[in-house]
């Protein structure tokens, strides 16, 4: 049985979906999905599971990320990125002027930590329904509400200056849900010069990063699959839970309650939830909720 995390380094161009379906001919099944999805015009990280392991995915949706980014400031955009339609006039030469070194540090500033941030109107929240990104195509006005994020860190890594227009490079440390596009947006706009983002690429998820020895590039994903090899690639199941929680080593005789549905009591284990069951052949069984010495299974794997 086919099961395991793909860490896929996608290209950009392409859709999670695009590289949802290569990796399910790749891989030679249907049951593969995503956690959390980058936008066609970015790349990096893309967590993929395949079989049971897709039911993982539920637990590294809310894992905070790692983007690397270029901001220009001086242009206003109705999707907050370059693929939008321009909104007003371009900031003059003598505004950008003053947007010094100073007030950029500070404003940056300002942006980070805990935060109420409003999403980009084109973002794939569902708005009665319906996809924000879709009402907005429609030609609808689409307000959505601000929500807490937390940037734990936005770093400017380089300035240029151009006489139309100013670049950032940055690295932002964000809690799911953060939009880098509407960082941009309220850069551009709290500096009074309009802002949009040019370049996204996300290099963390959580534990896993892109220069992880077990990350693939899409093209190698495709390629293994034409000759056999894309199961190769997976991480298992427990080697992806042991990066994320505590682990308990359960008996053949335990493996088998779980594998029932049943519980398991007098553990030597600290309460915690969840916490990876795996077998002594190294399978993940189960994640359980631990709790004075019972073991509660949140999510069984089947072997």
């Amino acid at each position: 049985m086919i099961s395991g995390l793909l860490l896929v380094d996608k290209p950009a161009g392409l859709t999670s979906h695009d590289v949802v379906a290569r990796a399910r001919r790749a891989l030679g099944t249907r049951k593969v999905g995503h956690a959390g999805t980058l936008d066609p015009s970015a790349t990096g990280l893309l967590t993929l599971g395949a079989g049971p392991a897709t039911r993982l995915l539920t637990y590294l949706v809310g894992l905070d990320k790692q983007y690397t980014t270029t901001i220009r400031l001086g242009l206003a955009t109705t999707t907050d990125d370059a693929e939008g339609e321009v909104l007003g006039a371009p900031a003059s030469a003598a505004a950008l002027t003053a947007v010094t070194d100073e007030r950029l540090a500070a404003e940056v500033a300002r942006l980070t930590g805990e935060i109420e941030q409003v999403p980009s109107a084109v973002s794939a929240i569902k708005v009665d329904g319906r996809r924000a990104y879709d009402r907005v195509r429609a030609g609808e006005e689409v307000e959505l509400a601000s929500r807490r994020v937390t940037v734990s860190r936005f770093s400017i890594e380089a300035v240029r200056r151009a006489p139309d227009a100013i670049e950032v490079d940055a690295v932002v440390d964000c809690s799911s849900g953060t939009y880098i596009r509407a960082l941009a947006r309220d850069l551009g706009r709290a500096l009074g010069v309009g802002g949009h983002l040019t370049a996204l690429r996300r290099t963390r998820v959580g534990p896993f990063t892109v220069t992880d020895p077990i990350a693939i590039t899409l093209d190698a994903l495709v390629t293994a699959g034409e000759n056999g090899s894309a199961a190769s690639l997976l991480a298992s199941p427990a080697d992806v839970a042991a990066r994320l929680f505590p682990v308990l080593r359960t008996s053949d005789e335990q493996s088998r309650d779980l594998a029932h549905g049943k519980k398991l009591d007098g553990l030597d284990a600290p309460d915690a939830s969840p916490v990876a069951a795996v077998d002594t052949a190294g399978r993940l069984v189960a994640l359980l909720s631990v709790e004075r010495g019972r073991g509660r299974i949140l999510t069984g794997f089947p072997q």
